[in-house]
């Protein structure tokens, strides 16, 4: 499957920059640093005026921390997911919403995959801990608490998770491509706990609604080190 630009519609480009643009203004102040940055970093292949082409991205990936982009339907089995993270290959829809529908999606469109996944890729640390992410459930797919608790993993720290830099800023890409959970999850009344493992891989999850907790983690590393830990105990 390879995404075609050719069967993208001027309604299509029109979402894609009402998306950008809205969620740039959004995150100005809420976002963390490492994330901004890539924005900034990646702005040559990433931005408002044109859908993002895979190739392109491809290519600027190619020289730091060599991610390529994986065209897929939409939600895939979980296999197949951790067999391509486990590649350095992210998955991303290559259909957009509509104008009606920018708020809420049932299933993840090209926005989401590409605006809140992708930039945080290009950092060392983040890109290292999904990469050992999807290693560590490509050798675990037949065990399925572990998936389980893998699952959850993801959905706190790479989905929805949050970072402690003079407060709480967002990294998880379902916050980071979602106006109304970007400012939902950093409300003073919003329920958040400083990232343990282990409840994080005790607490399930609802996939339908705004998130009613967060787990906000101190730094990156400190997400690549669970990984680490996960690894070890999982041996």
């Amino acid at each position: 499957m390879k995404q075609d630009f050719k069967n993208y519609r001027t309604e299509d480009f029109q979402v894609w920059k009402t998306l950008f643009e809205r969620q740039i203004l959004n995150l100005k102040d809420k976002s963390c640093k490492e994330y901004l940055q890539a924005l900034k970093d990646m702005m040559e292949v990433l931005y408002s005026e044109r859908i993002a082409e895979f190739s392109q991205l491809d290519s600027w990936f190619s020289t730091c921390t060599g991610w390529r982009i994986q065209c897929v339907p939409g939600l895939i089995p979980v296999d197949d997911f951790f067999e391509l993270l486990a590649e350095k290959k992210f998955c991303s829809s290559t259909w957009l919403r509509s104008m009606n529908e920018l708020d809420y999606l049932e299933e993840p469109d090209m926005f989401h995959d590409v605006f809140g996944h992708i930039p945080l890729l290009s950092n060392n640390v983040f890109s290292k801990f999904i990469h050992e992410f999807g290693k560590l459930g490509k050798l675990n797919i037949k065990n399925e608490e572990r998936l389980i608790e893998l699952q959850r993993l993801y959905w706190f720290t790479i989905e929805f998770g949050l970072i402690d830099q003079d407060g709480p800023k967002v990294y998880g890409a379902g916050i980071a491509s979602s106006f109304g959970e970007a400012i939902s999850s950093l409300e003073k009344n919003t329920v958040r706990v400083q990232f343990d493992l282990d409840e994080v891989l005790n607490t399930s999850f609802e996939t339908d609604k705004i998130q009613e907790k967060y787990f906000v983690i101190e730094s990156f590393d400190q997400l690549y080190e669970s990984i680490l830990i996960l690894k070890e105990r999982w041996k």
